[in-house]
């Protein structure tokens, strides 16, 4: 038995901390590089564009060429559609409803309440990110216009300049990306899981065959830090299959659970025994075939390990590491997808722009209301001092309105960084030390292109950082692309800074004390609700198209539940006061358990193919009443859990043990019956999807 030693640092001080976060969160890693160049050309030829047809409003095209994204070349083309298509739509809404109101100020003061009104309302409602983003974004650079005291004909003009810029920068975005997609094709979700695991196999196989483990340690390192965020966004918008896509993210999940394990495995100092490396050995030729299985886009085949080998072995975490990759083989158990059986729906049924439930749920109005109240006092303020320069209050209202403390203190902090480093550093600096020795596009090109390198670079770090580097580029690219000239005032940088300063003054003031919901309390109520709704989807399925498609309802909102349980977790780290020790531990928790339940939910998809009967997928009667009863245990162990953690103390029955048991009775008599060799098959292949159900239940009742 090997021996283990582990070993405990001392705590991180604040400013070590910090050093440390940026080291991990600015160090490149595969394809960063190529990305920021990708964006920094696009800006760039945007802002030449601009500059040399003398097209103001320059920054709103340099903004969206940043915000297109780079994917794939489809979400390429949908995003750009979509970032022109609601600011055109946008624009007219502005155009057309201004032109009732810009004769009394009366009117066009309500006209602005209401405005307000309708875009919190749009970002609490609407699914699509990026359409509700651009749509926000339009509001907030035309109501300033529309203060002016300018002739109408002159604030339509602007209006319509905006448009334009913003359509040069989408256009010019759109057609570089896909002249690099048709350069250099690639799979943006199947290869950085591939890496993550041929990283753990490395670091296994390191510690196999006795060698150093620092330089894979440090990869490991960068890749737990980096997250799989990218790789999420990059599947939600790839063209995979709704199956497919359920399944890789499962995998995902899956995937970065391992990676965190391992990362851990680094921290403790163990001496491998022969019989240990072995084990190391053998695991790390496991991993390397589920990996060459999804690179070849093949099922990943079954893998199963000694049942005694992690009671005797001395590598610690090496147990929890086989438990979680013996989770992903199950994931593809059927490859086929469930949709193929899905009638087309009507209209009604496939739209998604909207949350189920917007206009009757009382919290969207709520939120709507503080939002309207915030960016209404901002609007009122700025107004009454008489001080236009500062309408960025506004715009900080708006693009930080989130419904959660935790979530709008982070976006309020990165923002008034980036509009710090940007405005006041990088912005007023290069008006007074650099800009004053160029005299040709030529110079200002070159410290564009440095500024937007920065400012790209940490866009694409992880989302805890990143909205840090699009405020850096728009403080930046707001003083110096308004116009088609060089700005040479410096009250530009000091406006714009001191109005993010006021709107996050009435952020804080209408939703962390009037309002504030806190995303400790929030994230625990989602995963709770997730297992009820896991519950309800284990639980109800019957032979039928209603029921069908209830089960389809169940699926789309239960993996909305899961991004959000994941964006909150993130939110926690910003949240202070006396319960925030509390809130991080819960947080630690719920990552914990997330890939499990995610697991849990892959895998009852495809037995949803044998509870509903599909053609293909018929098991005889008695094993179809067996696991109508597994099934409902399953569900009732999954009340339990949510009711565990709410407090009500209910702790698991024997029933859901004897059910399983029944259940594989019923399959071994099923298979020692003289069946055609196909059912045989599929009662193996059933039986085999049950069993790994269960210990993933059975796992989670453990530990909840």
């Amino acid at each position: 038995m090997a021996t283990l030693a582990q070993t405990i640092g001392a705590p991180s001080t604040p400013l070590r901390w910090f050093r440390d976060f940026l080291k991990e969160e600015l160090a490149p890693y595969p394809g960063r590089m190529e990305i920021v160049s990708r964006m920094v050309i696009s800006a760039t030829l945007t802002m030449l564009i601009c500059m040399t047809f003398r097209i103001p409003y320059g920054f709103q095209g340099a903004i969206y060429a940043l915000l297109v994204s780079r994917q794939n070349p489809r979400a390429t083309l949908e995003s750009a559609g979509i970032m022109s298509g609601v600011t055109a739509i946008t624009a007219v809404y502005i155009l057309v409803s201004a032109w009732f109101v810009i004769s009394s100020p009366a009117l066009h003061f309500f006209w602005i309440i209401v405005t307000f009104f309708v875009a919190f309302y749009a970002i609490s409602t609407i699914t699509n990110y990026l359409a509700v983003t651009m749509f926000v974004n339009m509001i907030s650079v035309s109501i300033p216009l529309w203060d002016r005291h300018v002739s109408a004909e002159r604030n339509v003009e602007d209006t319509l300049r905006v448009v334009l810029a913003a359509s040069i920068g989408v256009v010019v975005t759109a057609a570089a990306e896909l002249v690099v997609a048709r350069v250099r094709p690639g799979d943006d979700v199947v290869l950085p899981v591939a890496e993550r695991l041929a990283a753990v196999e490395s670091l296994l196989g390191s510690y196999a065959a006795g060698r150093s483990v620092d330089s894979a340690a440090e990869k490991i390192a960068k890749l737990d830090m980096q997250g799989t965020s990218t790789v999420r966004a990059a599947l939600r918008r790839s063209d995979y299959s709704p199956q497919y896509q359920t399944q890789m993210g499962g995998v995902v999940a899956i995937v970065a659970r391992l990676v965190d394990t391992a990362a851990t495995l680094t921290e403790l100092r163990f001496t491998p025994s022969a019989a240990d490396r072995t084990q190391l050995h053998d695991f790390a030729i496991k991993l390397e075939s589920i990996r060459t299985d999804l690179v070849g886009r093949q099922i990943p085949g079954s893998i199963h390990f000694d049942a005694d080998g992690g009671l005797v072995q001395g590598v610690p975490l090496l147990r929890e590491m086989k438990e979680t990759v013996a989770l992903i083989p199950p994931l593809f158990a059927d490859s086929q997808s469930i949709d193929e059986y899905l009638e087309p729906l009507d209209e009604t049924q496939n739209t998604k722009l909207v949350v189920p439930g917007a206009l009757g749920n009382p919290d969207h109005l709520k939120f709507a209301l503080k939002g309207c109240l915030a960016a209404s006092l901002a609007y009122i303020f700025y107004n009454a001092v008489s001080w236009p320069g500062i309408s960025t209050a506004v715009t900080t209202c708006l693009l930080t309105g989130l419904s959660t403390i935790g979530t709008s203190r982070q976006k309020q902090i990165l923002r008034f960084a980036g509009a710090f480093v940007g405005g006041f550093l990088i912005g007023m600096g290069s008006q007074i030390f650099i800009l004053p020795y160029f005299d040709s596009i030529v110079g200002f090109t070159l410290l564009f292109v440095a500024v937007t390198i920065f400012a790209s670079w940490i866009m694409t770090s992880s989302p805890r950082l990143s909205y840090f580097g699009l405020q850096v580029a728009l403080a930046f690219y707001l003083i110096n692309l308004q116009e088609f000239a060089v700005q040479t005032s410096l009250s530009v940088a000091r406006d714009r800074v001191v109005g993010v300063m006021v709107g996050l003054f009435m952020m804080w003031l209408v939703f962390d004390q009037l309002w504030g919901t806190r995303a400790a309390v929030e994230m625990k109520k989602i995963f709770i609700s997730n297992l009820r709704l896991l519950a309800e989807f284990t639980r109800d399925p019957l032979p039928g198209g209603e029921d069908l498609w209830r089960s389809y309802s169940l699926r789309e909102t239960i993996n909305a539940n899961f991004d959000k349980v994941r964006n909150l977790a993130d939110a926690v780290l910003f949240e202070l006061g006396s319960s925030r020790e509390q809130g991080l531990a819960l947080r630690d928790q719920i990552r914990r358990w997330q890939p499990s339940l995610r697991a849990f939910f892959a895998i009852r998809i495809t037995l949803l193919k044998y509870r509903l009967r599909f053609p293909g997928f018929e098991l005889p009667q008695t094993v179809f009443v067996a696991q109508k009863r597994f099934d409902d245990q399953l569900a009732e162990l999954l009340d339990e859990l949510a009711d565990r953690l709410e407090g009500k103390g209910r702790k698991g029955n024997d029933n859901f043990e004897q059910s399983f048991q029944q259940l594989q009775e019923t399959i071994q008599a099923g298979l020692s019956e003289g069946q055609p060799e196909f059912l045989h098959t599929e009662l193996r292949t059933f039986m085999t999807l049950s069993g790994s159900i269960k210990s993933v239940a059975t796992n989670l009742n453990k530990e909840i």
